[in-house]
C-alpha cells in the first residue's frame, strides 16, 4: 500500500498530519463523462479558468444559487476540486458517491474541526479546496458570508479564486428546482485574491476582517460578472428567509 508522505507543514497548528486528503481518482475519471452529459443538455460558458493555476493550493469560492452548482464546479474547474458538502447528504449511496469522488463532509450548523483540517489537509498538499461561502443556496449575492474560507487562506496563505454561477435556477425556482433541457449556464472565475498567512494564534476580530475585504472582492467581482455574460442571478428562493 502505497504511504502518503506528510509535508512538515502539516505539523503547524492547527495541525493535519492526521486529517484526511480525500481520494479523487474516480473524479478524475468522471469529469470528461460530467462535461460531456452537461454538454448535450445545456449550453454551458465557463470564463476565467486562467486564473486557477495548474500547480499549488488554491481556493475557489463560489456563490450558491441551486441544486446543479456542485456537480457544474467539479466538472468544468480546469483541476479535480474538492468541495465542503453538508453532511447531511453523506448517506447512503449518495454519501458513498461523493466520498468516492473526494468531497469533504461539513457540518453547518456548529464549528466542525474534522472538516476544517481535512481541508487544510489538501490545500498543505497542494490541492483545490472549493467552499460556498454563503453557506447555502440562495440569491447568490454574496448577501452574508461565514468565515471559513477567510480562515483557511489565513493558515495557508492559498489564494482565494471567486467564482459567480448564473443559470443553474431559475427566477423563482424553489430549492432542488433544475433548469429545463437547453439552459444556459455561465461560470466566471475572477482573479486570485490572496491573504498574508498569519501565524498560530488567528484571532477572530482578524479572520472576520479578512472576510469582510474577501466579501468586498466577491462583490466587485460579482459586478464584473454580470457585465461580461450580460446576465443576472435568479432572486431568493421562494419562502427561504436570507438574512445578511
Amino acid at each position: 500500500m502505497r504511504v502518503r508522505r506528510t509535508r512538515p507543514e502539516h505539523f503547524d497548528l492547527p495541525r493535519s498530519d492526521a486529517a484526511v486528503h480525500p481520494p479523487h481518482r474516480l473524479l478524475r475519471v468522471l469529469r470528461p463523462v460530467a462535461r460531456a452529459w452537461f454538454g448535450r443538455r445545456y449550453d454551458v460558458r465557463t470564463y476565467g479558468e486562467e486564473h486557477l493555476a495548474l500547480r499549488g493550493p488554491h481556493l475557489v469560492a463560489s456563490n450558491h444559487i441551486g441544486l446543479l452548482d456542485g456537480p457544474l464546479l467539479g466538472a468544468y474547474a480546469p483541476r479535480p476540486v474538492h468541495a465542503l458538502t453538508k453532511k447531511e447528504m453523506f448517506e447512503g449511496r449518495t454519501g458513498l458517491a461523493l466520498r468516492a469522488v473526494g468531497q469533504i463532509p461539513l457540518s453547518r450548523y456548529e464549528v466542525d474541526p474534522s472538516a476544517i483540517k481535512d481541508c487544510l489537509r489538501v490545500l498543505r498538499d497542494g490541492g483545490v479546496v472549493a467552499i460556498y461561502p454563503e453557506g447555502t443556496r440562495g440569491a447568490g449575492e454574496f448577501a452574508r458570508m461565514h468565515n471559513g474560507v477567510a480562515y483557511l487562506a489565513l493558515v495557508t496563505g492559498a489564494p482565494v479564486i471567486p467564482l459567480v454561477v448564473f443559470g443553474t435556477r431559475d427566477p423563482g425556482g424553489v430549492m432542488d428546482s433544475v433548469p429545463a433541457r437547453g439552459a444556459r449556464f455561465d461560470l466566471v472565475h475572477g482573479p486570485p485574491v490572496y491573504l498574508e498567512s498569519q501565524p498560530w494564534p488567528r484571532r477572530q476580530t482578524e479572520v472576520r476582517r479578512a472576510a469582510d475585504e474577501l466579501r468586498k472582492t466577491f462583490l466587485d467581482h460579482l459586478v464584473e460578472a454580470r457585465r461580461i455574460t450580460g446576465r443576472d442571478l435568479p432572486g431568493p428562493i421562494p419562502g427561504l428567509r436570507e438574512t445578511s
